[in-house]
């Protein structure tokens, strides 16, 4: 398996960081220690009708980490630019062959359609028909300034128990307007859901069991 690189986005290497403007304060959701949701499919789990599924294809090996967009803009590729050598899914699932499975992140906004969208694909991963994947964790990446709604923070939290973590990416206003993500313009609480999926995705995927 490729072993994963030294992760380029250490507080230690990016002395500039403090830049970037701070974000709007709000609830968080615990990400960081064992799993705190389901961590494999669990049996009973009704799978979501077959056009409301997430498409599927082929990858050659369980190599790195990928991210999967729940829906359009999510931010996929945003996070792929934010940890190198992990991948974007394109929204679809990516399924190795057998036996070990892959680790995914899925990635969703914090608007009601993004959270639905979130809430599908955990019930489509959690009912096993989606063998070939390790589902880490959900990333909720804010989709306007300040605190979540409480409907949509309440619904947040209903979506994040259906997977093993859940991390909260604050809204950052230079993303916004179209600047790729850097350590100037990317804030602390940034930089600590990278580490946090760094050691996850240096750890085997065999650890996080999915059926085949």
């Amino acid at each position: 398996m490729t072993q994963p690189q030294q992760n380029p986005w250490t507080r230690q290497q990016s002395p500039q960081q403090g830049t970037a403007e701070p974000p709007q304060p709000g609830p968080s959701r615990p990400s960081d220690g064992p799993p705190r949701g389901p961590s494999a499919p669990q049996h009973g789990v009704p799978a979501p009708a077959e056009d409301q599924r997430l498409p599927k294809f082929a990858i050659p090996a369980a190599d790195t980490l990928w991210w999967v967009g729940v829906h359009g803009g999510a931010g996929e590729t945003t996070m792929s630019l934010l940890l190198p050598g992990t991948r974007a899914a394109g929204h679809r699932w990516p399924i190795p062959p057998p036996p070990v499975p892959t680790p995914v992140v899925l990635v969703a906004r914090t608007h009601g359609s993004g959270l639905r969208a979130a809430q599908r694909a955990a019930i489509e991963w959690a009912s096993g028909v989606v063998q070939g994947v390790a589902v880490l964790g959900l990333v909720l990446i804010a989709d306007a300034p300040g605190r979540l709604p409480r409907v949509l923070d309440d619904f947040a939290d209903i979506v994040g128990g259906g997977v093993p973590r859940v991390w909260d990416i604050p809204w950052i206003e230079e993303w916004r307007r179209g600047e790729d993500p850097t350590p100037e313009n990317t804030p602390d609480e940034v930089f600590e859901v990278l580490e946090s999926i760094y050691a996850l995705r240096a750890s085997n995927p065999a650890d996080y069991p999915a059926p085949y």
